[in-house]
C-alpha cells in the first residue's frame, strides 16, 4: 500500500484535476491518504423503524415505498418545493425537498428506498425534509460520512475511497507483526481499512476503529522513540549522596509536599547508576525553581556542575537571581551566562566553568555555544522545554559525558498527551501550590462593560499597582481586532490619560522587547499592552490585572498561562477575558476559566476540545497530525502502544528487520518532512 501514497490522486477514476485540488484542500493528496482518510461519523441504516414510531426531531432510518411521482411549487422568494408521499404499509409520510429539480428523477413511484433525516408531525401527518435517501436493495448498511469542503460533498468521497479500494494488492501487507495482532487481538489491515469505510455491523467497525488506533499510536511512538534517542543506559555520573534534606533545612519557607516528592524521585534516578531523565510539571507558581534548586545542590556537593537553560535573556536573568538566592548560604558560585555579557565577563566565566570553579552555570542559547567548556558537567536543567528544540538540548548535553537531564514545564499538559510529548521522559508533578499563594479571580464580560474594567485597572495603578493587557493583533484593519499600537494610543488619550503605558509585540527586536519588559518589571510602566509574546515564567509580583480583548481567539490554556502573569505577590489579583462573541463553545470556554485555577483541569479541558494536534501549536511540539486516535479518550491502547513499542526498538532499533519494514515505512510517512534517522 506504501506506492499508493506516491500516487497522485488526480489519477484516481472520477477525480481529475479540480477535484484534485479539493481532495488536497482536505490534506488527502494521493491514493494512499485517500484510504487513510476515515469517516468522522456514520449513518446507522441497518435498524429503519416505522413512521408511527420514529422519533421526532433526531435523525432515524425509515424504509418506506414511494406512493405517487414528485410534484413541483413555487412559492414566493423564487424557492421551489418538490414534494411527494412515502409509505411503510401501515401509515403514510410526505417528502419535501426544496430547490432540487432532480429527486423527480430519482424517486420513482412504486419503488423502495430508506430514508434517512429528522421526522416532525402535526395532528394530521408526519414529514420529513430533504432527507438523504438510498434504493433500499443496494444501500450500505451503515453509511460513512466524512469531512468535507465546498465543492466535494461525503457522496463524491466515498465513491473515490471505492475507487481506491479496487487500486489494491490481492495481498496486503500488514505492518503490525502477526504474532503482535495476535498477542492484542487486532484484525488485519485489509479488514481495517474495510470497516473503518464501510463497516458491515457497528462490531466489525469497533474491531477496525481499535486497530487503527493501535496502529496510529504505535506507529507514533516508534518515530517519537527514535527521534529523541536516548536510552536508560548506565552512567559514570552516579551520585553517592543525597544532600536535599540538608538544602530544604537551609530554606526560609517549608517546601510543599509535592516538591519533596519530586525532589525525592529526581534523587532516586540518580543515585540508581542511570542516567535520570525526568520531566517535572507543575502549575504556574507550584515552585519548580526550588525543586531545580534542590537538585542542584545535591549534585554539586557531589562534585559536578550543573547547568540550567532558559528561552530568553529575562527569564535567565530571574532564574539567576532566584537560585542565587536560595544557594547564597551553600557557598556555590553561580554565574550568568547570556549573548549580552561583556567579552571581558564571558571570558571569566566561561575560564570559570571549564576549572570548575563555577559550578552552577544559568544561561540561554549561550550555554551551548562552541566556546563552553565544562570541568565535570553532571546535570542539565532546561525550562519551558517546549521552547527548545531537540538538537538544542542535546547540544547542551554533549558538553556532558550524558550529564542527568531535567525538563521544566509550566505548560500543564493532560498526562495523556505528555505521555506522548515526552514518552521517554519518566514524569513528576507539582499537584500543590505554596502556602499563602492566591487564586486569580476571573470574569468575563462583554466589550461594553470595558470602560468599566478600565476604572478598575486604574484604582489598581492608583494604589501602586501594574497591570497587563493583551490584544490578540498588531496591525489595525483585520477583522476589527484592535492593534497593540493603536489599543495604546486609546489608552493614553481616552482610557487611562496619564498611566505610563508600554507595548510589547512580536514584530520588535529582542533587545527592544527586553528593555520594555525590564522596564515593567522594575515599575518604570503602569500597564503593559502586548500580543501573547508576554514572556512563560516572568515574574512581577505587582503585576495584578491581567485583561484580555478577544478571548475567543486563544486557547483554554493559554489564556491560563497569560493569566498565570498575575498572582504572583502578596496582592489579591484579577483577570478580565473580554469577548463579544455569542457562540456555545466560546461560552463554554469562558466558563470554565472563570471556575478554576487548576492548569490541569484546564488543560483537560483544552485538549477535549482541540484535539492534540491543536494543543501546544504544531511549531512548539511538532505532532504530527492524528487521524484516528483520541489521546483523552485512547489512554489503555495508548500504554499498549508504548509497551510494543519500547519492545520493537530494544529487538531492532533502526526497524531494519524484513517483519519490521512496514512500520518503518509508516513511521517516515507519518513524520514526512520531521528527520528519523
Amino acid at each position: 500500500m506504501s506506492s499508493l501514497f506516491h500516487q497522485n490522486i488526480r489519477n484516481l477514476k472520477g477525480v481529475g484535476d479540480r477535484r484534485a485540488k479539493l481532495f488536497d484542500k482536505l490534506g488527502v493528496p494521493t491514493i494512499g491518504a485517500l484510504l487513510r482518510f476515515y469517516p468522522r461519523a456514520y449513518e446507522d441504516l441497518s435498524h429503519p423503524c416505522s413512521i408511527q414510531e420514529a422519533p421526532l426531531g433526531t435523525p432515524c432510518a425509515i424504509r418506506a415505498v414511494v406512493l405517487r411521482p414528485v410534484r413541483e411549487t413555487r412559492i414566493r422568494g423564487g424557492m421551489t418545493l418538490y414534494k411527494t408521499v412515502v409509505s411503510d404499509g401501515a401509515r403514510d409520510m410526505e417528502l419535501t425537498f426544496f430547490n432540487n429539480p432532480y429527486v423527480g428523477n430519482l424517486l420513482k413511484e412504486g419503488e423502495a428506498y430508506l430514508f434517512y433525516g429528522k421526522v416532525t408531525a402535526n395532528f394530521l401527518k408526519r414529514q420529513m425534509t430533504s432527507p438523504e435517501f438510498f434504493p433500499a436493495e443496494s444501500c450500505l448498511p451503515i453509511r460513512p460520512i466524512y469531512p468535507q469542503t465546498q465543492g466535494l460533498s461525503s457522496k463524491l468521497i466515498e465513491n473515490a475511497v471505492k475507487s481506491a479500494f479496487t487500486l489494491l494488492p490481492d495481498v496486503l501487507n500488514d505492518p503490525i507483526p502477526n504474532e503482535i495482532r495476535m498477542r492484542y487481538s487486532l484484525s488485519h489491515l485489509r479488514f481495517a481499512l474495510e470497516n473503518i469505510h464501510f463497516p458491515k455491523d457497528m462490531e466489525s467497525l469497533e474491531l477496525a476503529r481499535r486497530r487503527l488506533i493501535f496502529e496510529e499510536l504505535l506507529v507514533l511512538q516508534l518515530g517519537l522513540f527514535r527521534m529523541k534517542g536516548r536510552s536508560r543506559e548506565a552512567s559514570r555520573l552516579k551520585l553517592t549522596n543525597d544532600y536535599s534534606q540538608e538544602f530544604f533545612g537551609l530554606l526560609p519557607f517549608v517546601p510543599t509536599g509535592a516538591q519533596r516528592r519530586a525532589v525525592q524521585e529526581a534523587m532516586a534516578d540518580m543515585l540508581s547508576g542511570k542516567t535520570m531523565n525526568r520531566l517535572v510539571q507543575g502549575d504556574v507558581g507550584s515552585g519548580k525553581t526550588a525543586v531545580a534548586a534542590a537538585l542542584c545542590y545535591s549534585v554539586i556537593k557531589n562534585g559536578m556542575q550543573a547547568a540550567l537553560m532558559a528561552p530568553t535573556e529575562i527569564l535567565a536573568h530571574q532564574h539567576y537571581d532566584t537560585l542565587t538566592g536560595l544557594l547564597k548560604h551553600t557557598g556555590t558560585r553561580v554565574a550568568l551566562l547570556t549573548g549580552s555579557l561583556s567579552a571581558a565577563k564571558k571570558k571569566e566565566v566561561l575560564t570559570g566553568l571549564a576549572s570548575g570553579e563555577i559550578q552552577l552555570a544559568v544561561g540561554t542559547h549561550a550555554l551551548f555555544s562552541g566556546d563552553v567548556v565544562f570541568s565535570n558537567l553532571g546535570l542539565v536543567i532546561t525550562d519551558e522545554q517546549h521552547r527548545f528544540g531537540v538538537a538544542q538540548r542535546a547540544a547542551l548535553s554533549a558538553k556532558g559525558d550524558h550529564p542527568h537531564l531535567l525538563v521544566m514545564s509550566a505548560t500543564p499538559i493532560p498526562r495523556t498527551l505528555a505521555l506522548v510529548i515526552y514518552g521517554d521522559l519518566d514524569i513528576s508533578v507539582l499537584d500543590e501550590l505554596p502556602p499563602g499563594r492566591q487564586p486569580i479571580a476571573t470574569y468575563a464580560i462583554t466589550s461594553d462593560k470595558r470602560r468599566r474594567a478600565f476604572r478598575f485597572l486604574r484604582n489598581h495603578i492608583e494604589e501602586g499597582r501594574q497591570c497587563y493587557i493583551i490584544c490578540p493583533m498588531i496591525e489595525e484593519g483585520q477583522n476589527d481586532l484592535a492593534s497593540v499600537t493603536q489599543y495604546a494610543e486609546r489608552l493614553k488619550n481616552e482610557w487611562l490619560p496619564g498611566c505610563r503605558i508600554g507595548i510589547l509585540h512580536g514584530r520588535m527586536k529582542p533587545k527592544e522587547k527586553e528593555s520594555v519588559m525590564a522596564d515593567f518589571a522594575a515599575g518604570k510602566l503602569s500597564v503593559l499592552v502586548s500580543t501573547t509574546v508576554v514572556e512563560v515564567g516572568v515574574d512581577v509580583p505587582n503585576a495584578v490585572v491581567m485583561m484580555i480583548e478577544n478571548a475567543e481567539r486563544y486557547g483554554l490554556s493559554q489564556l491560563h498561562q497569560l493569566r498565570g502573569r498575575v498572582g504572583r505577590g502578596a496582592y489579591r489579583s484579577t483577570c478580565i477575558l473580554v469577548s463579544d462573541a455569542q457562540n456555545e463553545e466560546t461560552a463554554a470556554r469562558l466558563k470554565i476559566m472563570c471556575e478554576t485555577n487548576d492548569g490541569f483541569k484546564i488543560a483537560d479541558e483544552d485538549l477535549r476540545l482541540r484535539g492534540p494536534g491543536d494543543f501546544f501549536g504544531h511549531r512548539q511540539h511538532g505532532l504530527p497530525e492524528l487521524k484516528i486516535a483520541d489521546m483523552l479518550n485512547n489512554t489503555s491502547v495508548l500504554k499498549e502502544a508504548q509497551a510494543v513499542a519500547t519492545e520493537l526498538l530494544h529487538q531492532d532499533p533502526e526497524l531494519a528487520l524484513p517483519e519490521h519494514h512496514g512500520l518503518r515505512a509508516e513511521v517516515n510517512q507519518l513524520f514526512q518532512a520531521m528527520v528519523v534517522s
